[in-house]
């Protein structure tokens, strides 16, 4: 089916489990970068992390090998600013979280307060305050709306998993009642946004990633043609337990670097 599809003129690619792991370049990534750039097309690379910002992360990268513009990355905080900034421009945000985050809202026109805010906006951060966590829930209480970067219940770290994004979410809405609006993946709303940033069309767009659960799925329903690399957390016998199918299952990204 993918094979009928427009050539790809433009590229989504996530980070983790598809181009580094564990600060590392996979074999292939340098090479598929170098060809997005050779042959001229659009790309950007994603990530649900929230704590860096694209200069954080092009420099986290370069360090690993890999050549990527500040400008080809696209965060989850990015696109809770951009979210916001869409929803109620000018508006104000407590946020729990950390320069990526703070970053991206001031830039979009956001004033950041702990003074009856528009919204609580709630990202990653390696240390999570009780008082903050505290203020939070205040303030939702008063009428603040609820809004999270992703809903990644833990993240990685050399002792084991750590409590990320959606835990403490989950925390905040047992204290008050109030769902998060996610915006990161797997909400296609993250993709959309991306699309938007290179001025991409879904028909002629590929997604790349490692997981069945957040990459697949957003992509599909954001219209994408998806390519599963086997790099990261989904494996081959984890494919068919899922009620969809990506558009291409390959063993890594050295894999992809001659469709593009």
């Amino acid at each position: 089916m993918s094979t009928e599809r427009a050539p790809a003129e433009c590229w989504l690619t996530d980070m983790d489990g598809v181009l580094v792991h564990e600060g590392l370049a996979l074999p292939g990534a340098a090479d598929f970068l170098a060809r997005l750039v050779d042959t001229g097309r659009r790309f950007l690379v994603l990530t649900n992390n929230s704590i860096f910002t694209p200069r954080d992360l092009a420099a986290r990268l370069a360090r690993s090998g890999l050549q990527v513009p500040e400008a080809s990355i696209w965060t989850s905080a990015l696109a809770t600013a951009d979210f916001l900034s869409g929803q109620l421009p000018g508006g104000s945000a407590y946020v729990i979280g950390e320069a990526g985050l703070t970053t991206a809202l001031y830039e979009a026109g956001y004033t950041l307060t702990d003074t009856d805010p528009d919204y609580v906006v709630l990202g990653e951060t390696r240390t999570y305050s009780f008082e903050a966590i505290t203020r939070a829930i205040r303030l939702i209480g008063a009428g603040a709306r609820f809004i999270a970067t992703n809903p990644d219940v833990t993240g990685p770290s050399p002792e084991g998993p750590l409590p990320a994004t959606g835990s403490v979410a989950a925390l905040i809405t047992e204290a008050t009642g109030a769902k998060p609006y996610f915006v990161g993946k797997p909400n296609p709303m993250m993709f959309r946004s991306a699309m938007n940033r290179i001025e991409a069309h879904s028909e002629s767009t590929v997604m790349i990633g490692d997981r069945m659960d957040t990459d697949v799925v957003a992509g599909i329903e954001a219209g994408l043609d998806t390519i599963l690399v086997l790099t990261g957390s989904t494996t081959a016998a984890d494919v068919a337990r899922f009620s969809f199918r990506p558009g291409r299952v390959l063993d890594s990204i050295a894999d992809v670097v001659d469709l593009v």
